[in-house]
């Protein structure tokens, strides 16, 4: 099933499901389940977002963006990430009021929505579940905390059902929203990490330019940069030194960085005894050439 198709099933599962949550929760008077559907109506607009994001993320790259649209899918996560924080500063907020001022709370009609609510979103993580891209990660996250959340809620409710101790139901909604400010700002965290052009978390960028130094026929690897696109598809350059045929060393290269997942990388072939145009370039070579002549003592 395509990842778009995936996104729209949540999408509307989702708005269904944070109206019919509403009524619950004015119905029970739990805060816990209003901060629930708070949370699934956030989703729901994210969700939409990032569908649309997602859509556009696909495209081919062109004229106006030659690196391609994948950073779409970023802005997805961005957005999504901001309306759960806000969300959540909403529902604490709440719930902190309710703790002063406490109120009645049907707790059989809160069992009566938990149940279902596990349910219809245990149904909507197996749909959305195994997807690829950051935004669509960010959106199984969200199936899984509403999953989670709900567990909570539920048994948060037997156990307000036959003790009465009705500040478990605010306790409950500051924790799931802490929960979820947690999780949105590690999300957020690795969005800004791409848009900075830091190096993917994964690779090793040191072991893999002593790899790529170590392969034959190449005598020098410097001008070396790695950045993704979006999280999951990675592209470096560099310039190699060889006095080998360029053609052949390119390909050695590329294939040993398409096997350390770097999709994509623009290499420039330098002859030996070619003086590289750029400064910084130069120190760095005299400092490789240090360093070889370290390793060899």
């Amino acid at each position: 099933m395509k990842s778009e198709f995936k996104i729209l099933i949540a999408f509307v599962l989702n708005l269904f499901f944070s109206v019919f949550e509403f009524f619950g929760g004015a119905l029970t008077g739990s805060v816990a389940i209003i901060s629930d559907a708070v949370h699934d109506f956030g989703d729901a607009i994210t969700i939409l977002v990032s569908f649309l994001l997602e859509k556009k993320s696909k495209r081919e790259a062109d004229v106006k963006y030659t690196y391609g649209y994948s950073r779409y899918s970023l802005l997805g996560c961005v957005i999504t990430c901001i309306i759960l924080l806000l969300g959540s500063v909403i529902v604490i907020y709440n719930a902190i009021l309710r703790i002063i001022t406490p109120e009645p709370i049907n707790y059989n009609g809160m069992i009566v929505f938990a149940v279902v609510g596990v349910i219809v979103n245990f149904v909507a993580v197996f749909f959305t579940r195994g997807g690829g891209s950051l935004n669509q990660k960010a959106v199984n996250l969200h199936m899984l905390e509403d999953v989670l959340g709900w567990v909570v809620v539920l048994i948060g409710a037997i156990v307000m059902r036959f003790t009465d101790f009705s500040y478990l139901d605010s306790i409950m909604s500051i924790c799931l929203a802490v929960f979820i400010v947690i999780n949105a700002l590690k999300n957020l965290l690795e969005v800004v990490n791409v848009f900075l052009e830091k190096a993917p978390k994964d690779i090793d960028v040191k072991k893999l330019c002593d790899e790529l130094n170590g392969i034959e026929g190449v005598s020098d690897v410097h001008h070396f940069h790695l950045r993704s696109f979006d999280g999951i598809n990675n592209c470096s350059t560099m310039h190699v030194v060889t006095d080998s045929e360029g053609s052949i060393i390119r390909g050695r290269v590329r294939e040993f960085l398409k096997a350390n997942g770097v999709e994509h990388s623009t290499i420039e072939i330098e002859s030996v005894n070619e003086v590289c145009a750029d400064k910084i370039c130069k120190l760095e070579a005299e400092n490789n050439s240090r360093h070889k002549h370290h390793h060899h003592h």
